[in-house]
């Protein structure tokens, strides 16, 4: 397992050589960011998080979910946050938790902020709406006028089962050029694109603590038997008391670009 310091200064250089194609990063940040470099599929690299206990729940039966991680789970989500274009939460989570998506924790650029909310309900005072010259966008339905602050771009997708399909976001987001996209939250979105095969990797960071009962991390279609289980290849790395597993799931990522049809998307600003 390896293992490496939340407060290693080694970080600081991190984010600008992890943009240099020709710069080698040292260990071991090589062995946990390198594989978010480059998209093996089709130039994306998209990558879901959760924080979640022992046993795999996000919140306890109340909905309390600040913290279950601790301050090295959360300066692990804030250095994925430097590495990516754009940032991506649901309207659920983007309402109950007002994120303000930023790069606090660490050194690091910020990424865009991306929000799905189908139905347009999230209000112009999210903080994710804060204008502080980084790009904010909101995906919705086809058909759907969300109000947001000026500056702030909309995309229109089709959704014909009333869902926005996870391939036709990641398709849209890379007409916009962002390649590097992070699925933060919530649950139920990371699951979607899990489900779809619509991530390269998927990051889980455990912390040290049993809930026993509440809401659980991924949930996917139901499955008869175990063999039919998503099985993946696993690298655990230590982050001080708690754990990160990075599940490689490029070998089942459907390729996006080249396949999906981009036009689709209208995006206005």
């Amino acid at each position: 397992m390896t293992d490496f310091s939340q407060d290693d200064t080694s970080w600081t250089d991190i984010p600008r050589m992890f943009r240099q194609p020709n710069e080698v990063l040292p260990s071991p940040w090589r062995e946990i960011f390198g594989p978010l470099r480059k998209g093996a599929n089709d130039g994306l690299v998209v990558v879901g998080q959760f924080g979640q206990s022992i046993d795999a729940r996000i919140a306890t039966s109340t909905g309390s979910s600040h913290y279950i991680n601790g301050p090295a789970g959360l300066a692990h989500l804030h250095r994925l946050r430097a590495l990516v274009d754009a940032v991506v939460v649901g309207v659920g989570t983007a309402i109950a938790d007002d994120p303000q998506l930023t790069v606090r924790r660490v050194v690091g650029p910020s990424p865009a902020r991306v929000v799905l909310d189908p139905a347009g309900r999230l209000p112009m005072t999210a903080r994710l709406f804060a204008e502080d010259g980084i790009r904010r966008l909101a995906i919705t339905r086809n058909g759907t006028h969300p109000k947001v602050p000026p500056g702030v771009e909309t995309i229109a997708l089709p959704s014909p089962d009333r869902h926005m399909a996870p391939a036709a976001i990641l398709g849209a987001l890379a007409k916009c050029d962002f390649h590097r996209i992070l699925i933060e939250g919530g649950a139920d979105t990371v699951s979607r694109f899990l489900a779809a095969g619509c991530l390269d990797r998927l990051h889980v960071v455990i912390a040290p603590i049993i809930i026993g009962a509440g809401r659980s991390s991924v949930t996917l279609p139901a499955i008869d038997r175990v063999d039919e289980a998503l099985r993946t290849k696993v690298h655990a790395h230590s982050l001080g008391q708690e754990v990160l597993l990075d599940c490689d799931l490029s070998a089942l990522r459907k390729p996006i670009v080249g396949t999906y049809d981009l036009g689709a998307a209208k995006i206005s600003l």
